[in-house]
């Protein structure tokens, strides 16, 4: 008896965190797995996720988010992803919390593939880790940084942390902070983020803040680079 495609997917084994495979092998078993909503190949690992806890994940996932798509509506020519599908490289299939990126015809270093995933390197990842024993500070970090995601930033909700990494001559080295406990995007001008406030849950203040980035001058031009390419 012929057996069909379908049938022919179910026989296919799940995923199991630790199983050691390829990118397409990775992919061939999570698109049979109807059901699962995320799955992570990392350095050629399997990660399953864990149920996610409000205040540990769920609420600073959704103010990183908004904080990012402000950004996002005021610069065209920027595009924001909330849990995608990334296609690093063979090993590498993470689904990072957010990502920002520029878009491929206005110069950005990922593409869209013809089945709607991201290929290559977002221009910035963020990940909402528990802790600074989490993947997303170890084997995590390692992939984006020899992929070439140029800024990487890393917030430990329960240490009160939030890293915030640039990608210069091959090693990630941290953002500086001014006097007003400010980062400032490198890749992204006018992306500003007031530390301090988004850990103790200020978010006006956040918004604050990053309305004065876009109000500069340098992300007035930054948008224009973007309009000329």
């Amino acid at each position: 008896m012929v057996q069909t495609s379908f049938q022919q997917e179910s026989l296919l084994p799940g995923l199991e965190s630790g199983d050691r495979l390829n990118r397409y092998e990775f992919e061939r078993r999570y698109n049979a797995m109807h059901s699962l909503q995320k799955a992570e190949l990392i350095e050629g690992v399997v990660y399953l996720p864990a149920a996610l806890r409000f205040r540990s994940h769920a609420e600073p996932h959704g103010n990183l988010i908004g904080w990012l798509w402000t950004y996002k509506i005021f610069t065209p020519g920027v595009e924001l992803g909330d849990n995608p599908t990334v296609r690093l490289d063979l090993d590498n299939v993470p689904q990072p919390d957010a990502v920002l990126l520029i878009d491929e015809n206005a110069g950005g270093q990922a593409r869209l593939s013809e089945d709607d995933y991201i290929e290559g390197a977002p221009e910035l990842v963020a990940e909402i880790a528990a802790s600074s024993v989490a993947i997303d500070l170890h084997d995590k970090k390692r992939a984006y940084r020899r992929n070439g995601v140029q800024e990487y930033i890393v917030w430990q909700v329960c240490e009160r942390r939030l890293d915030w990494f640039y990608l210069q001559q091959g090693e990630y080295v941290s953002l500086p902070v001014d006097e007003g406990n400010v980062i400032r995007s490198r890749v992204f001008p006018g992306l500003w983020l007031a530390v301090d406030d988004l850990l103790a849950g200020n978010i006006g203040r956040v918004l604050s803040v990053l309305q004065e980035g876009l109000a500069s001058g340098e992300h007035a031009r930054f948008v224009e680079q973007l309009a000329e390419q």
